[in-house]
């Protein structure tokens, strides 16, 4: 019994026994370089070289050993493992023996299971003052320069910020009658939708204006910013203020070693569209052509501006050469963006219509009806095509068949 209960109790003690903590073998080091000029120094290494001393003769010597050598990345940043124990931390420069180093610091300890911090900081002053005079001069003209390039790099850090929300302000303030219709409801009067819809197109705009006056005076020899502000200015009918900014942007581009197409572009149609609405035809026409010229893939909706311009300007000569030229443009004869085009080429026409005395009916002039009855081809239900066909009907012409059957 006694050796039954012997054993058993044995066995209780084993198992209440706890299990014994392992102790990690290494410690972990880490940290940033920087070089002299105050950047990220990117490649090199960072090595720990352990030193101890051994009796010899009547004196002591030393013998090192490297306990590791860790890569700086691209960042400048550097990581690794190492038995516990008191280093001297080196860092070397890629292109550096080991028996050179760029900076050190001595009796770095690291400890099992503990991560240590190590920055080389080699733009620190007790650093520099040790550089020799040449290279400390050097070192001060390269850090003018750096910050010259940091301020430069955070003016256009704050320019891109500013042309994204310009983006988003002049499409806001294309889409104003959307919003304005969104906002005040089907049943909103045409008065009040027009009121909502231009104050909508103002705040867009006069926030385009503030932003570029701003950034004109940060930046003044970017055309983008002159082009931006003179639009914001057609927008607010300032025209006075648009024609010098644009010009402005209409002549940084003509410098310019390598001239930006879509700028050009968008100054130049923006002075066609204050031309037109001061009814200055013939500069319109000039500035509106140009715009086609310098940027050939948007010839198309520059000059389909026009033809709206001069249509909503209520100068019939002019929409219908304008329409005209924006249909040649097209490549795609059927595209249905094109059918508004037609609409104001008749439009234009019909003021020239007259009245048969016998039959009471209106006579349209030559290419009238033609330009409604497109109209009609490419938008069957478009929001003019009840007005199209009515003045069709007035004048006794009948509806193409292929009106008829797509309205079915």
């Amino acid at each position: 019994m006694k050796r039954t209960l012997s054993l058993c109790l044995g066995l209780l003690a084993m198992g209440l026994m706890p299990a014994l903590a392992q102790t990690p073998a290494t410690g972990k080091i880490h940290g940033h370089v920087t070089n002299p000029s105050g950047a990220s120094q990117t490649g090199g290494s960072v090595s720990l070289v352990e030193t101890t001393r051994l009796a010899s003769g009547p004196g002591l010597s030393a013998q090192t050993a490297e306990k590791g050598t860790f890569p700086v990345d691209a960042n400048g940043d550097y990581t690794g493992e190492a038995p516990p124990g008191t280093y001297d931390v080196i860092y070397r420069a890629a292109d550096m023996t080991k028996d050179k180093s760029a900076d050190q610091f001595k009796g770095v300890k690291i400890t099992a299971g503990q991560d240590t911090l190590q920055d080389f900081d080699m733009s620190r002053k007790e650093y520099i003052d040790k550089l020799p005079p040449e290279q400390q001069k050097q070192l001060e003209e390269l850090r003018g320069k750096n910050s010259a390039a940091m301020k430069a790099n955070e003016v256009i850090k704050n320019l891109n910020a500013d042309l994204k929300t310009v983006t988003q302000d002049i499409k806001d303030a294309d889409g104003a009658r959307t919003a304005a219709q969104s906002q005040l409801g089907a049943s909103a009067s045409k008065s009040d939708l027009d009121a909502k819809t231009e104050e909508i197109r103002t705040q867009k705009y006069t926030e385009v204006e503030s932003l570029m006056k701003k950034d004109t005076q940060a930046k003044p020899d970017a055309s983008v910013l002159w082009a931006d502000m003179g639009q914001a200015d057609v927008g607010l009918k300032k025209y006075d203020d648009a024609i010098p900014a644009l010009q402005k942007a209409v002549d940084l581009e003509t410098n310019s070693k390598k001239p930006n197409p879509a700028v050009q572009g968008l100054a130049q149609s923006e002075l066609g569209e204050i031309y037109a609405r001061q009814g200055k035809v013939p500069e319109a026409n000039a500035a509106f052509a140009e715009a086609a010229k310098l940027n050939p893939p948007q010839a198309p909706f520059y000059l389909r501006n026009e033809a709206v311009i001069f249509f909503q300007t209520n100068n019939a000569d002019a929409q219908i050469a304008a329409a005209n030229e924006a249909i040649k443009a097209n490549p795609n004869q059927n595209d249905p963006s094109q059918a508004v085009l037609y609409y104001i080429i008749g439009q234009g026409l019909v003021q020239k219509a007259t009245i048969d005395p016998k039959t009471q009916k209106i006579v349209l002039p030559e290419g009238c009806a033609e330009a409604y009855q497109r109209y009609l081809e490419l938008a069957p239900t478009g929001p003019y095509a009840a007005d199209a066909k009515g003045i069709l009907d007035q004048a006794g012409q009948k509806i193409n068949s292929s009106y008829s059957s797509k309205k079915k």
